[in-house]
């Protein structure tokens, strides 16, 4: 298993907050990540489809 070293005033709040929720500090930091990558995955997205949309007839020059 890989080891994520994280400050030290992460690991009460988390421990605090898998306790709450039943779960394992893994678990919660799994849940966050897969959070936060989708968001961004999401927001990197919008501003390719948005660059593409602003320069469209430029990229169509250029595939000429």
């Amino acid at each position: 298993m890989n080891r994520l070293s994280l400050h030290p005033d992460l690991h009460r709040p988390l421990e605090d907050l898998a306790d709450a929720t039943g779960q394992s500090v893994e678990d919660v930091v799994g849940e966050a990540l897969r959070g936060h990558l989708a968001r961004e995955e999401a927001r990197v997205l919008d501003v390719a489809r948005r660059l593409g949309q602003a320069h469209a007839e430029l990229l169509r020059r250029l595939g000429e």
